[in-house]
């Protein structure tokens, strides 16, 4: 299996163009310092929590984690359980939930951690979660509100697999998961008594995607591939993945700007770099191996507390950081490509995969959106 991966388009897609569009974002990040860009620490970026502007309710201020069972996921969990945040882990796997609950809980004095079972790639485990959520909110008696939701959930699939809603496992979990938990919890984070902010955690492979449709004919093809004779091209299809939900960073900043919620909510984006973690569990380990020894030797792979910097620079910003991509930490921020900027492409989405989800499940209603 490792010999016939060495030798695919993906293999020598992740290890030429993936490598290349992580040195243009290190580029870009060393010529905005050497211009003097506006750099500021995350100890200059303030938040709601830290800031002198309280959490006005009782409890403590709520930040939801998906894909919190390791990696970036786990490390933006102990550093906010840190800062005093009740921090909501999101995964699939109750037993890992348990064990990082565990882990916080003897590493944080007085950690506030509560975990619930949740699948991306399934819209009924989405909405489970939500009642679940706002059922825990209820019964608590916490403020009902939401002040930072960080979509990280994310993988990798070396192979075709779909969803049982008919989508491809690795869209739906990467992006149309993110699209949909999203939308359904904006009442939340619209009704948190201080500003409140989505954090979408994309990656600097968006950069290798120079044209993409988003019409509804052609986001239902990207959702369930259909393999050719030359297999699943499961690299491209990660980078759509994460320029998708880069697109809807974006789109949803705008349509928060032109309405009435631009003083409550705020998106932004996150690229933690190339961070060893778990994603490339599903390449064969020899390669894998060999991946992550060239990037340490060029000096391009983080662990991941060091990787979680630009996610927590992101969650902890001010207000008038909504739709910027962070990159790099230490505030520091960097534009994405520049098909990203596309706002037609961005509105087609938008409506396009309100329609999937409308279609695959009937309990969603096209147009409840709090700005659709």
């Amino acid at each position: 299996m490792a010999v016939r991966m060495l030798f695919s388009v993906d293999f020598w897609r992740m290890a030429v163009l993936w490598t290349l569009s992580l040195l243009q974002s290190y580029y870009m990040l060393m010529m905005n310092e050497f211009f003097l860009f506006s750099r500021q620490s995350i100890a200059e970026l303030p938040c709601d929590w830290r800031s002198g502007r309280r959490f006005e309710g009782p409890g403590r201020p709520i930040c939801i984690i998906t894909g919190a069972t390791s990696g970036i996921g786990e490390a933006a969990a102990r550093s906010l359980a840190k800062m005093g945040y009740c921090v909501v882990l999101a995964g699939r796997s109750p037993e890992l939930l348990s064990k990082i609950v565990g882990e916080i809980e003897e590493q944080v004095k007085d950690a506030d951690v509560k975990t619930f079972v949740l699948d991306l790639s399934c819209i009924r485990s989405i909405m489970k979660f939500k009642s679940a959520l706002e059922q825990w909110l209820t019964d608590s008696a916490s403020h009902f509100s939401v002040q930072i939701l960080i979509n990280n959930a994310g993988i990798l699939a070396t192979t075709h697999r779909l969803t049982p809603d008919g989508f491809d496992q690795m869209m739906k979990t990467n992006y149309l998961g993110a699209f949909c938990l999203t939308h359904l919890l904006l009442p939340l984070l619209k009704n948190s008594p201080v500003a409140s902010r989505v954090v979408n955690v994309t990656s600097f492979t968006h950069r290798c995607v120079s044209s993409v449709q988003a019409n509804d004919g052609d986001l239902a093809k990207t959702m369930d591939w259909i393999s050719s004779s030359e297999g699943y091209p499961f690299a491209r299809t990660y980078e759509i993945s994460k320029f998708y939900l880069l697109l809807f960073t974006r789109e949803i900043h705008r349509r928060l700007q032109s309405s009435q919620l631009a003083d409550k909510i705020s998106v932004v984006a996150a690229d933690p770099g190339f961070v060893e973690t778990k994603i490339m569990r599903e390449l064969p380990q020899t390669l894998s191996w060999l991946a992550f020894k060239c990037l340490r030797s060029l000096r391009l792979l983080q662990n991941a507390e060091s990787g979680v910097s630009a996610v927590l620079d992101a969650a902890l910003a001010p207000l008038e950081a909504s739709g910027q991509y962070f990159f790099g930490g230490q505030g520091r921020r960097i534009k994405p490509s520049a098909i990203s900027y596309d706002q037609k492409l961005a509105s087609e989405l938008w409506t396009s995969s309100w329609r999937l989800l409308c279609q695959a499940n009937s309990d969603l209603k096209f147009g409840e959106c709090l700005f659709s």
